[in-house]
């Protein structure tokens, strides 16, 4: 009877081991299942996203050449101009924010018909806001029409003051703003160039200096995001202005050739993952009508200067060793702040390495290690325009 029971348990445990060994290899398909599924849609989505971004380019690439058509050198924004043309492409304004200045072409068959479309042109720019903007530039109508990918984020583009709050102390009146043109647009100050675009047509421009505190006056549109944003996150207000003056001179429509978007230069496929993920905890990628909205840019640049700081960089133990780093890695990335010690990209390995200097000694080995020359010359400017920042806002 004993003997009996001993093979009858030996039984059960036999058919309990295989029946865990069942279902542990049924958990185990069931979770190959869930991860085979979870990258195959991770897949089609990044194709879907290169698809849309092709599709992007090849839309601007078509705009660029309608351009080309009209004019010799086809303007379109960058990091610190923001170009715009009217619907007929045959007029432009081109405000250069780093140099502080606008300039108004315009493509006409008379001096009368010329000084006309500047005037209207030169009183749009100096009045027009960023939701005007987008949803009169023609490019953004070209790129609006893209269909899509459906996990990918989009939003409208915030109505933010560009240049009014520049040039008038409040809301311009209209007798404010003709004044303002009657100034600039006169016959003496229209010049003239030939072009071979168009039979019988001439390129008539105009210059106009902004005002020497154009930058300081354009960073107080953004004050109270800021502040909202590097006190949420732990960052110095000072340092996101620096680095928002450095990444885009205040130009609320700064594109690069990357492409990166909007104030604070966020590249939708690198930085604008971490820092939606981070923010959201759901990895998408972001358009750049997204990135235009300059809450959404300031509030994913702020929390990517966290993520570098807190995160990425949180071996580095000197507080002002870690900023230096975290300033040139918002431009390179860590592992190339990594390098700079090591030359490796092990964030691990360099952080003895820094933690062994003074944060000064950090800061001139990066000035004399980092791999290219962009980042030594950013890491000067963002350094620098810290203290101005620091006398006008505090930290």
């Amino acid at each position: 009877m004993f003997q009996h029971t001993l093979i009858l348990a030996s039984l059960l445990s036999f058919a309990h081991a295989q029946s865990a060994q069942d279902f542990a290899k049924e958990q185990m398909q069931g979770f190959k299942q869930e991860q085979d599924s979870f990258e195959s849609y991770k897949k089609s989505q990044e194709e879907a996203f290169k698809a849309y971004e092709q599709a992007q380019m090849q839309a601007y690439n078509d705009y660029k050449k309608e351009i080309e058509a009209l004019w010799h050198d086809p303007k379109l924004s960058t990091k610190k101009k923001m170009v715009n043309y009217t619907e007929d492409k045959k007029t432009r304004t081109d405000v250069d924010f780093e140099k502080e200045s606008i300039q108004v072409e315009t493509i006409a068959s008379s001096p009368k018909e010329a000084e006309q479309k500047l005037r209207e042109a030169l009183a749009k720019v100096i009045t027009i806001d960023t939701k005007e903007l987008q949803e009169s530039d023609p490019l953004e109508q070209k790129l609006a029409k893209v269909q899509k990918p459906a996990e990918v984020k989009d939003a409208k583009v915030d109505a933010k003051p560009i240049l009014a709050p520049v040039l008038f102390e409040k809301k311009p009146s209209k007798a404010e703003i003709d004044t303002y043109v009657n100034t600039h647009v006169k016959p003496s100050n229209i010049q003239s160039a030939d072009t071979t675009k168009l039979p019988h047509q001439k390129v008539y421009s105009i210059s106009v200096q902004l005002p020497s505190d154009t930058m300081l006056k354009r960073s107080k549109i953004y004050y109270n995001d800021v502040k909202k944003e590097a006190s949420r996150q732990k960052i110095p207000l000072p340092l996101v202005f620096a680095i928002m003056h450095s990444e885009s001179s205040f130009n609320p429509r700064a594109r690069s050739h990357i492409p990166a978007y909007g104030l604070l230069q966020i590249v939708p496929k690198s930085a604008g993952i971490d820092a939606y993920n981070f923010l959201y905890k759901q990895k998408k990628l972001v358009t750049g009508s997204y990135l235009y909205n300059s809450k959404n840019n300031i509030e994913m640049g702020v929390a990517y200067m966290h993520i570098l700081y807190y995160k990425y960089l949180k071996d580095i133990k000197d507080p002002d060793a870690r900023l230096y780093c975290t300033i040139a890695a918002y431009n390179t990335g860590a592992g190339n702040i990594a390098w700079a010690f090591t030359r490796s990209y092990n964030m691990k390995k360099a952080a003895p390495i820094i933690n062994s200097l003074s944060a000064k000694e950090v800061y001139n080995r990066l000035l004399r290690d980092l791999r290219y020359d962009e980042p030594k010359h950013y890491l000067k400017n963002v350094t620098k325009r810290m203290g101005p920042y620091y006398q006008h806002y505090g930290a």
